[in-house]
């Protein structure tokens, strides 16, 4: 009888079944094929004594008990583990899985600059008192604005152009003198190559001064104390270069 096809005979089978019964352990169940150092039973597991230690048969060394196979270890693991390496009776680790790759990060696009700007055009040397015509010292500005500011612009989105009054006269007198500003500004933007698509108009009247003034100065005075108020203010909307 070979050891890779030993089986307890009958007899021995019920001597064994005649033991005290104790409290067993799991079934271990080996791979048949070879040379299995222990009594197996025709479910191909290891037969145990009734002290739950497993029956060597006379083909068994430490060196067969550790090449027959339960399952992913040794037989000897579960039987005779103090004659093999607690290395062999590790069942072997799963691979590890590679960290995903992280996303790459993609850089915010940096915000489009701007060449937005505001500009005022103020005091008599713009309007004179109760005037919606510009003055020479206006133009230059505009001309300065033009050729240095809007030249620095990619594009003009929008202009927008409020008229201011001073307070003396009715809120109706005012805002019609000041929608008259706004437009005066509005017709030398044009001339000078401004598209007016691109412009809009709108008159304040006397709401929103910037110049406080004593009605005790007199009349004469208290028209120079306000001049500050008599303006036009411009923003301007639009890309950098």
């Amino acid at each position: 009888m070979t050891a890779a096809n030993f089986r307890l005979t009958t007899a021995a089978l019920l001597m064994l079944a005649s033991l005290p019964t104790l409290a067993q352990s799991k079934d271990i169940v080996v791979d048949p094929k070879g040379e299995v150092p222990y009594a197996i039973d025709q479910r191909n597991v290891v037969v145990k004594s009734g002290s739950d230690l497993c029956w060597r048969t006379g083909y068994w060394t430490p060196g067969a008990a550790g090449e027959a196979k339960a399952g992913e270890v040794p037989v000897a693991c579960e039987c005779d583990k103090d004659v093999v390496g607690a290395n062999k009776c590790a069942p072997a680790a799963a691979p590890v899985a590679a960290p995903a790759a992280a996303a790459p990060v993609v850089a915010a696009a940096p915000a489009p600059k701007k060449c937005d700007f505001s500009m005022t055009l103020h005091t008599d040397h713009t309007f004179a008192f109760n005037k919606a015509v510009l003055g020479p010292i206006a133009k230059k500005n505009l001309d300065d604005m033009i050729s240095t500011k809007l030249a620095a612009c990619a594009e003009v989105k929008s202009v927008i152009i409020t008229g201011h009054t001073d307070r003396l006269g009715s809120q109706s007198y005012n805002q019609k003198l000041s929608e008259k500003r706004a437009e005066a500004v509005q017709s030398y933007l044009i001339a000078k190559g401004i598209k007016a698509d691109l412009i809009d108009t709108m008159g304040a009247g006397k709401t929103q001064p910037v110049q406080s003034c004593d009605d005790k100065l007199g009349r004469k005075k208290l028209i120079e104390c306000l001049a500050p108020n008599r303006r036009v203010t411009l923003d301007i909307k639009g890309p950098a270069k």
